[in-house]
């Protein structure tokens, strides 16, 4: 299922992950949530291939584990979210549609 691009007002942050922001609800490890805000990935739709870490050209993202993750066993993280030049690189080349990235405010 793809990400909620509305996820900014349908969620609460419920936490904090590597500097950005976790969106809710998070239930490790079935639900792990929304990472990150302007480039936000949905790990419970992400199927872990690393497709936006190899197309990303600002080198973005890194791994993370998600042990008993039904869809992976590991995830895109959104680590220099900050950095994100808005190229919709990796939004528009996830499989999964799990990346929603939002320009900043």
């Amino acid at each position: 299922m793809p990400i909620d691009p509305d996820f900014q007002t349908k969620r609460q942050v419920v936490g904090e992950h590597n500097g950005h922001k976790v969106w809710g609800p998070v239930e490790a490890p079935q639900k792990l949530g929304i990472h990150g805000t302007t480039s936000a990935v949905d790990w419970d739709s992400c199927i872990g291939d690393g497709v936006c870490i190899d197309v990303c050209p600002v080198s973005l993202y890194d791994w993370a584990e998600s042990p008993g993750h039904p869809l992976s066993e590991r995830k895109s993280d959104p680590a220099r979210e900050n950095d994100c030049i808005q190229c919709l690189a990796c939004e528009m080349q996830c499989p999964a549609q799990a990346i929603k990235i939002t320009p900043p405010p």
